[in-house]
């Protein structure tokens, strides 16, 4: 339990945000979340809310005042726009970030979890095989980039000043609360056309393979590092499984029992052949490993999007 810790998330009104905030309610913690917005604001009951921008200085210290464990889950854009504007990437998530470094020095954070991406900081994989923590870092978009300059300034301020953090390099999470109409988040947008009868999206061939994890098992990821005290400060967090886009479509057709409309995209410069993550420095160190199985948390995320968006489903038989 973590019954009297006091949290603060940033962006927790976002899809992993959410999840989180609901997880850390559920283990007894005083949770406060930020963010410009609350895309399901029912959800967060018992979190105390700061609407504002992650720009917004005055607002940001007044809800970090007091905090003891800071979750950073505010990004740029999503992978494939960011190439097309870097600045503006850049802008919005790192200068903002630094001035929160500060303010965390200032009121004695205990710890910052950063959430990174572990699907764009590597970039093209090198060497076959899941990637290490170890490998090289060569995004290939702008969006990764930036998440990368924000590791190495988290790396910089505990050399410097002693501020502890934890990154989190997550693969591609999907489950309840994920926006749909996102262009991030292949599952969930896969899923509400599919139950909607628009063809399903695939840009390129489909043969590009990415690690999928359900937002459940990032969610004891995150928990499992909050005290953590080893020696390592970035770790993998993924299903540890590759899976490509059009094996997801033919999954999701099987779940629907019908087959289902698919409309290929020219394939887009930002996305990496392949991308999957090792996890066993995080097994290694905290014991944490996923427990949700594909399929189950598959036709989970299914009904859950039917629910949200009142469409019918249901499971065909085995």
């Amino acid at each position: 339990m973590l019954t009297g810790l006091r949290c603060l998330v940033l962006g927790a009104g976002g899809f992993i945000g959410t999840n989180l905030c609901r997880a850390l309610l559920a283990k007894g913690a005083a949770v406060r979340g930020y963010g410009r917005n609350r895309q399901h604001p029912a959800a967060l009951d018992g979190v105390t809310w700061t609407t504002a921008a992650f720009s917004d200085r005055a607002a940001l210290a007044r809800a970090l005042d007091g905090a003891d464990m800071v979750f950073h889950l505010i990004g740029g854009g999503v992978p494939e726009s960011s190439n097309r504007d870097p600045e503006a990437d850049l802008l919005a998530s790192v200068p903002d970030t630094l001035h929160l470094l500060d303010l965390c020095r200032a009121s004695e954070v205990r710890r910052l979890i950063f959430l990174s991406s572990g699907g764009t900081v590597y970039g093209v994989p090198t060497i076959p095989g899941p990637i290490l923590e170890s490998a090289p870092t060569n995004p290939i978009s702008a969006y990764g980039v930036s998440r990368l300059a924000i590791e190495k300034y988290l790396g910089l301020y505990r050399h410097l000043h002693g501020l502890d953090s934890v990154i989190l390099r997550v693969a591609n999470p999907y489950g309840p609360f994920q926006d749909p109409h996102r262009r991030q988040g292949v599952v969930a947008a896969m899923a509400h056309r599919a139950l909607t009868g628009a063809p399903l999206e695939i840009w390129g061939a489909g043969d590009v393979v990415r690690d999928f994890i359900h937002i459940d098992d990032v969610t004891t990821a995150i928990l499992a590092v909050l005290e953590y005290q080893g020696p390592q400060r970035v770790f993998n967090v993924g299903g540890g499984v590759g899976r490509s886009v059009a094996s997801i479509a033919d999954d999701i057709e099987r779940l629907m029992g019908r087959p289902l409309p698919r409309l290929h995209r020219p394939s887009r410069p930002a996305d990496v052949p392949i991308n999957v993550l090792d996890i066993g420095l995080i097994s290694s160190e905290t014991g944490w490993r996923p427990q949700t199985a594909w399929a189950d948390g598959l036709a989970a995320t299914l009904a859950w999007q039917a629910t949200a968006a009142n469409l019918p489903f249901s499971l065909p038989p085995r």
